[in-house]
């Protein structure tokens, strides 16, 4: 990975250490500087409070427009972003994150996030660590169940785990550091400021040392106690911003590592749902109950909502069952509908577009974009371990939000929310499904239903065809031109509507989200888009507005990754290519003449130096560039784009194949890094995804049904159409406090990707994935009734 300095600039402070200004403030805490909270207890325990005083926010000075831009006006995510409204939420019950350090002198701490393989347990560990004085093999980092108490600071999304918790963690790991000192200070008689502490052990300077385990017992309180603490200096960092391998990386690739259908709950069964044949079809009756039970290994068949759940001794003999249960369906919520009908409806919802006055020979610039739907599915499919006993119910599953899936079950099994506990577990994956408890609610219907305790398993044939999915959408864009200036900036985004009635990951928000006839999801829908979308560029008078439907019931949807931001950002982008044309400018010089802030030039900047920008290729290749702007940061990616007919019409068995990114140079700014390998892993990531979302990764909708059944017909981005080339930079950055970077990969190279198609090929793309009319006809349809296919028996002829 390549590492370069960027600096931002800095406010004119006089004093030795800046902070030094901020903490002079009267009655004012500075960013290092804290109050935290001894618990009582047995052993040290520790905890964070972050609501007295304020935390000033970094914030990059923006460039003023000069000459030709025409200074734009701050949309609301400039002043105030879907960070901010997560961070701030979380705040209030920041004091009840807390540490333990054990007899062993091992630090604990309950992650209230679900790794979903992002990292943030590698990366929370090495916060600990830090602040410590600790070795990693010294910190174990678990997943909190779900904790009511918390509200609003249990949800795991928006790529915010670490923007929010990072200073709370910090707090009570200092917290932790100051009360060993003060107990090894007494058990060695020296001076506090006297001890040194390292890798786990507090020595005295000529008087011995005591282990962190030692002084544990120590340095516990019988009552809980008021402490101030401060926190290190960026420049005292000696795990924070180094490469780092994942803490569980060993685990996975030798299979140690435990997921949902790896625990063993006593007595819990192999289940299954089959499923109906189109979209959200209800189960009506069943006409051989009796003959599925008498199959060997079936013991249960019970209907639920979503469909029949049948528990075997086995996942082969739950397959078996579920393909010969002959169930009557009710009709699906989009019953002989297709792609194009959708489409009928959104155009039908478009708000309409509404150039400002302007001079007369202003000229108009538009375009119209098409985002068709793309399945949600992550590399583990939806599950659950579920037990019910005497009116209790317990679950495991990987779950991001796990007080409404808390709440939710309740509901559905129509007990107390008391009664019902849930354990978050890693999930492989999640890309909005885990957002959601459906996999969780089905296991706790059927757990219910049977009397017996179940492991529930979605097949991969349900996951695209019944699970949630990144939602059909439109974009509209309008510009107006007066010589070298853009006067105006209109983008109009509809779309189907997007499932948000998880809320904040708590109760209040949740059934905020589900008031009747969808006005509730829709506000949350809104609010996100506003939250998260900011065009980033001096074009006078700006505007993008977002319209979905109202009925959320009528697909499963969800945000999927990076939510809105790669289809807007795509055709934004995509206009962005044809205002340069307009004016007669390169690509990039454009971006950079119009780009409000400077973190955005200079990863712009940056790319285009590391990636060649404007270099001699072949006919039929090209470059594509984008920039994208979210999460406190920044990214810019240039892809190089092969279309000659050699490299698409490849031929490679069940494979799509088509056009090819030979190079992909992302340059991300992300604020202070914790783990620069896990940035670059999570850039890779999105690069990936922004490749599948632009070329070959949807769905497709026929009949009130989806095509789609399994990763073998959704055609995510495969070894033969990765880059060749990949690089990733991982710009300096004087801010104290890390950006978002889960998703902050997607859009710019989604994006890029799609204006490398143009120039290759000559023809602007307005409808994504670009393959999209052309994937059926690589694949034969799985059946849908039975709903999923046979259990294979013949894996090694599918083998390279």
């Amino acid at each position: 990975m390549t590492t370069d300095q960027h600096r931002t600039p800095t406010d004119g402070v006089e004093f030795e250490d800046e902070q030094e200004a901020v903490d002079a403030a009267p009655g004012g805490l500075g960013r290092r500087h804290f109050v935290g909270y001894v618990v009582a207890g047995s052993t040290l325990a520790v905890a964070a409070d972050l609501t007295t005083g304020a935390m000033p926010a970094d914030a990059a000075t923006p460039a003023a427009g000069s000459g030709t831009p025409i200074p734009s006006a701050p949309q609301i995510a400039e002043a105030y972003d879907l960070e901010d409204l997560q961070t701030q939420a979380a705040l209030p019950t920041s004091q009840l994150i807390t540490i333990e350090v054990d007899k062993d002198g091992v630090a604990h701490f309950a992650l209230p996030r679900m790794e979903v393989g992002q990292g943030i347990t590698t990366s929370t560990a090495m916060i600990i660590a830090e602040e410590l004085d600790l070795p990693l093999s010294k910190v174990q980092v678990s997943l909190a169940p779900a904790r009511p108490e918390l509200l609003f600071n249990q949800l795991t999304g928006g790529s915010n785990t670490t923007v929010s918790t990072y200073t709370p963690v910090r707090v009570a790991a200092a917290l932790a550091k100051k009360r060993l000192l003060d107990a090894a200070a007494i058990l060695l008689g020296g001076q506090v400021a006297l001890l040194k502490s390292k890798e786990g052990i507090i020595s005295l300077p000529g008087g011995g040392s005591v282990t962190y385990g030692e002084a544990a017992a120590k340095a516990a309180s019988p009552s809980t106690e008021k402490v101030d603490v401060t926190l290190k200096k960026p420049s005292e960092h000696k795990v924070i911003g180094t490469p780092r391998n994942r803490v569980d990386a060993l685990d996975a690739v030798t299979g140690k590592k435990q997921f949902s259908m790896d625990l063993a709950v006593k007595d819990a069964l192999p289940t299954m749902i089959c499923r109906p044949p189109t979209v959200n079809g209800k189960p009506k009756s069943i006409k051989n109950r009796a003959a599925v039970l008498a199959m060997p290994g079936v013991t249960h068949v019970a209907t639920l909502p979503t469909g029949v759940a049948v528990r075997a001794r086995t996942f082969g003999q739950c397959i078996d069952a579920v393909r010969a249960l002959q169930v009557v369906w009710n009709r699906g919520t989009v019953e002989g509908m297709d792609d194009e009908a959708v489409l009928k409806q959104l155009r039908a919802a478009q708000l309409p577009l509404a150039v400002p006055k302007v001079p007369i020979l202003a000229k108009t610039v538009e375009a119209s974009f098409e985002f068709m739907f793309r399945s949600g599915a992550a590399l583990e499919p939806n599950c659950a371990v579920a037990d019910y006993k005497d009116g209790k119910i317990t679950v495991w599953a990987g779950l991001k939000s796990p007080l409404v899936a808390q709440a939710n079950i309740a509901d559905a099994l129509g007990i107390p929310q008391t009664n019902v506990t849930v354990n978050v577990i890693t999930g492989g994956g999640s890309f909005g499904h885990k957002l959601f408890s459906d996999g969780a609610i089905e296991a706790a219907r059927a757990a219910k239903a049977f009397g017996k305790p179940v492991k529930l398993m979605w097949h991969r044939c349900d996951e695209p065809r019944q699970g949630r999915s990144h939602p059909m959408s439109t974009s509209r864009i309008r510009a107006t031109v007066l010589g070298n200036s853009i006067l105006t900036f209109e983008q109009r985004h509809t779309g189907v509507s997007t499932d948000f009635r998880h809320g904040l990951g708590e109760r209040l928000t949740n059934l905020a989200a589900d008031l009747p006839t969808g006005l509730g999801n829709l506000g949350f829908s809104e609010s996100i888009f506003l939250l998260t979308q900011e065009l980033g560029y001096n074009m006078g008078v700006v505007t993008q507005l977002l319209t979905e439907t109202k009925n959320q019931e009528q697909f499963p949807t969800s945000s999927v990754r990076n939510i809105y931001s790669p289809d807007v950002r795509t055709a934004s982008e995509l206009m962005m290519g044809k205002l340069a044309e307009a004016l007669k400018m390169d690509p990039v010089e454009f971006r950079l003449r119009f780009l409000k802030e400077e973190r955005t030039k200079a990863v712009l900047r940056k790319v285009a130096e590391v990636a060649n920008w404007g270099k001699t290729m072949p006919k039929g290749t090209a470059q594509g560039v984008a920039i994208h702007k979210e999460y406190k940061g920044a990214t810019a990616t240039i892809v190089e784009l092969d279309c000659r007919p050699e490299t698409v019409n490849r031929k490679i068995r069940d494979a799509v194949t088509g056009p090819r990114v030979m190079r992909a140079t992302i340059v991300v700014d992300a604020g202070l890094v914790i783990n620069p390998r896990g940035l670059e892993a999570q850039m890779m990531g999105g690069v990936s995804d922004g490749i599948a979302q632009a070329l070959t990764s949807s769905s497709h909708l026929r009949n009130g049904s989806f095509l789609e059944g399994s990763w073998d017909n959704f055609f995510y981005t495969r070894q033969w159409n990765a880059p060749l080339d990949f690089q990733c930079v991982v710009m300096k950055s004087d801010s104290e406090q890390p950006g978002g970077a889960g998703e902050a990969g997607v859009a710019s190279s989604m994006a890029a990707t799609a204006a490398a198609y143009w120039k290759a090929t000559g023809t602007m793309p307005t409808r994504f994935p670009i393959l999209h009319d052309q994937t059926p006809d690589a694949f034969e349809v799985k059946p849908f009734s039975p709903p999923i296919p046979e259990s294979p028996t013949d894996g090694l002829q599918y083998t390279y």
